[in-house]
């Protein structure tokens, strides 16, 4: 026995080193937090106080210097997360990542969001430059005043940081804009059904969108007529990667009630936008910002100022993505006599070109980089996407149109948050913010609620946006813009609450195309049925609407899928068990993990025997696509698409097809869960993981991040749990941050991120919010003074 004694004590000896090792590693990237601080660009003195979490509260006599602190502030937690942000915008990953980041570094130089910030800072009105310069000042105060608080990410990367322009925050909000284009997957999918099954059939599978708030709402896209699409054009290899270059792309829900629904006699609005959060410590940087005239508690991403999400003494404001169509594909015809033009009808134009040039890293060169020139062409509608890599046929020719890059105004309407002093003056601000389309909920201190959605829509003469465009003339399919005050929106509703999941706004008769990529509409009509209980709500009431795991599509089609499978005496225990489901998605349960692996096996097979398998992968990752389409096959309980064509002398039911995908199901979960399907417990298979940014896998990898963690919900509940179609279950997308804003209460706001406030590794601030993240316990922004002053734990006095 003393053997185990020993190694029980050498074990603990370990332990102990290990964690006086690791709490010695976070003073190597610690950063100056008490005491005071000379800057110079200060007018007046700035106090900043930390709280448990590491959050700062910014107190500044003014404006200026509150925005120039902000930058300041957010450099020290999150500088290299800034430059890495920058430098992927600007195309420049490759010069510390090397070759493999070469194509990425082209795609976003074709895509040309730096170009359109130096545009929109050119044109800027005095007041919006000044907020934006003070800001990037803050952030370059940092890198002069600071040298030896540079975060230590910069010298393991092997780079630098660069001093920041306005230029640079503003293709942050551009990138902001070009991640929630998402019609951009739609129009690719549609164009490979097009060029796989032809006009008719391609015409069976377009999207269907529900508004769950209009009865006469159909859902149905109609298909273009033949003369506007092209059925003999096939897309280009490499084109979809420009899908996935989106890394700040917005799913989301917020909603808001009015007093007469609010326990606190005060309106209350939650927000929890969905992101990728899986890099530490995550995309939003919480922070506090006051002056005499501002006070304020909210989010933003870094690089940019003041706050997007978030509570003044005023309003409370939370985004979702409305799904606007801001980008159109178009189909060019290149001058077959001149390589260097393209037409427009019979009217040859050149093609603007840009030169650009990559500095690649790559420690076997001289001087460890290698240098890599290429061409971007531009025609009027904007850059060729398609045809700037080896291998691609340079005939075939794809421009991407933005409506940003054409819609820029002098002011930024996000920009005046800060100061907004109730809802109807937000509403006129988000008229003024064309680069994003969003649907903003607020409330304000007078118990106003509504929703506002943002962003500039073209409108369209030809076409619905679903399709790529042929261009055939000289004639401009965009003409003009859909007015501001037809934009989706509302404000203080007769039913005293608004919601918004990324779900379809616009009614029935809106005279306007606005898009043909929604999400379905099943997170949406779960909300309704939360807030159709009498009983006022409490914020304790939305803090757990937001962890809700209720899958209205699987309460829909699992009795249905159920019945099927215990027709079979192999799948008999499975269908028994979803009978039973709840069709709550909670890690803890079966049901959720054979429902979900069924139902994917299910929608595959389905579709895979037309569509072939070159394109099921890229047609089924895109969801919205297809899912309110197969769930209403499903209900029908009949479709054509049931039957397999490639058993010709078999036709195929429905239930013939959930058996076949349960079999599938079954051999899936088998090796990975054991043979008895009641222990298929889903958070053993649906899980998030955390990573560090400088050690992704491996034993560094585990230390440094979380390793995977079982998340319940799925991408159909309110509790967001997505996962890519073709990596299942790995969450990939889920709340970035959750909060919920009691307009009453002016001591705090209930809020958490799935990181923390800090992007330092080593920082104990990088991590330590994830149990609570996890396990929907309470977690706090501090409001008022004297909650602030209660929970400081460090204080830095800035002067100029």
């Amino acid at each position: 026995m003393k053997w185990i004694f020993r190694i029980l004590s050498a074990s603990a000896l370990l332990a102990v080193l290990a964690m006086i090792i690791f709490s010695g590693l976070r003073y190597l990237n610690n950063f100056k937090q008490n005491g005071s601080l000379r800057l110079e660009g200060l007018n007046k003195k700035v106090v900043v106080q930390r709280d448990a979490k590491g959050m700062a509260y910014i107190h500044a006599a003014n404006m200026n210097d509150l925005l120039f602190a902000q930058g300041f502030v957010t450099a020290q937690d999150r500088l290299f997360q800034m430059e890495l942000t920058k430098r992927l915008i600007q195309g420049r990953i490759s010069e510390f990542a090397g070759r493999s980041a070469r194509n990425l570094d082209i795609r976003m130089r074709t895509i040309g969001l730096c170009r359109m910030a130096k545009k929109q800072a050119a044109i800027l009105n005095n007041r919006t430059k000044q907020y934006f310069q003070q800001y990037v000042a803050g952030i370059n105060a940092f890198i002069d005043t600071c040298p030896n608080d540079i975060p230590l990410e910069f010298r393991l990367a092997g780079i630098k940081p660069e001093k920041w322009t306005i230029i640079d925050s503003l293709s942050i909000v551009f990138y902001m804009g070009y991640s929630t284009a998402a019609n951009l997957k739609t129009e690719i999918t549609a164009q490979m059904l097009l060029q796989a099954l032809g006009y008719k059939k391609t015409s069976e599978l377009l999207p269907l969108n529900f508004n769950a708030d209009d009865t006469e709402d159909k859902g149905c896209i109609i298909m273009p007529p033949r003369n506007r699409v092209s059925e003999s054009f096939i897309l280009p290899k490499g084109l979809a990667d420009y899908v996935h270059d989106r890394r700040l792309r917005v799913g989301s829900n917020n909603w808001a009630v009015d007093p007469s629904m609010s326990d606190s006699g005060g309106a209350i609005l939650c927000g929890d936008p969905h992101l990728d959060p899986r890099i530490l410590p995550g995309v939003w940087y919480p922070v506090g910002l006051f002056t005499p005239e501002i006070r304020a508690v909210g989010a933003n991403i870094p690089g940019l100022p003041a706050m997007v999400i978030g509570r003044t003494q005023y309003i409370a404001l939370a985004a979702t993505n409305n799904y606007g169509d801001m980008l159109d594909l178009y189909i060019e015809k290149p001058d077959p006599s001149n390589p260097d033009n393209y037409l427009e009808g019979k009217v040859s134009i050149p093609f603007k070109k840009i030169h650009q040039t990559l500095k690649i890293k790559d420690k076997n060169k001289p001087g460890g980089f290698i240098k890599e020139n290429f061409t971007i062409r531009l025609t009027r509608r904007g850059p060729v996407v398609s045809g700037i890599f080896p291998g691609l046929e340079k005939n075939k020719i794809i421009t991407m149109r933005f409506a940003p890059a054409e819609s820029m105004e002098s002011r930024i309407g996000l920009a005046e948050v800060l100061t907004i002093k109730n809802g109807k003056q937000l509403v006129k601000a988000l008229k003024h913010f064309p680069i994003g389309c969003f649907n903003w909920a607020f409330a304000d201190s007078q118990g106003n609620i509504g929703f506002q959605a943002s962003g500039r829509v073209p409108v369209r003469l030809h076409g619905d946006g679903t399709f790529p465009f042929p261009v055939t003339g000289q004639e401009d399919n965009w003409h003009g813009w859909i007015p501001a005050d037809k934009m989706p929106g509302v404000l203080n509703p007769a039913k005293h609450w608004t919601g918004t999941c990324n779900h379809k706004t616009i009614a029935h008769d809106f005279p306007y195309y606005y898009s043909s990529f929604f999400a379905p509409s099943w997170r949406y009509r779960r909300l309704k049925e939360l807030m159709q209980s009498s009983r006022k709500k409490t914020k304790n009431d939305m803090w757990s609407y937001q962890r809700d795991t209720k899958n209205i599509m699987a309460a829909k089609t699992a009795p249905i899928m159920a019945k099927a499978l215990q027709q079979y005496e192999d799948t008999r225990l499975m269908g028994e068990i979803l009978e039973k489901w709840n069709f709550h998605d909670d890690p803890g349960k079966a049901a959720p993990a054979i429902f979900q692996t069924t139902y994917c096996k299910f929608a595959e097979l389905v579709f895979k025997d037309e569509l072939g398998e070159k394109i099921i992968m890229n047609f089924l990752d895109n969801w919205y696509f297809w899912q309110e389409k197969l769930t209403q096959m499903v209900l029908k309980g009949h479709s054509i698409w049931f039957d397999d064509t490639t058993t010709p002398d078999i036709k195929e039911s429905m239930t013939d097809m959930f058996h076949k995908a349960a079999l599938q199901a079954k051999k899936a979960l088998v090796p990975l869960l054991g043979n008895d399907p009641e222990q298929w417990k889903w958070g053993k298979i649906h899980t998030l993981e955390l990573v560090n940014p400088l050690a992704r896998k491996g034993i560094a990898g585990r230390i440094l991040g979380t390793g995977p963690m079982p998340m319940g919900g799925s991408g159909e509940t309110l509790y967001r749990g997505w996962y890519d179609y073709d990596k299942p279950f790995e969450v990939t997308h889920c709340a970035a941050l959750r909060m919920v804003v009691d307009m009453s209460d002016m001591d705090k706001v209930m809020a958490v991120i799935p990181g923390g406030v800090s992007a330092r590794t080593f920082s104990p601030h990088q991590k330590d919010q994830i149990k609570n993240f996890m396990s929907g316990k309470k977690s706090y922004w501090w409001f008022s003074d004297t909650a602030i002053d209660r929970h400081e734990k460090s204080r830095l006095v800035l002067v100029p």
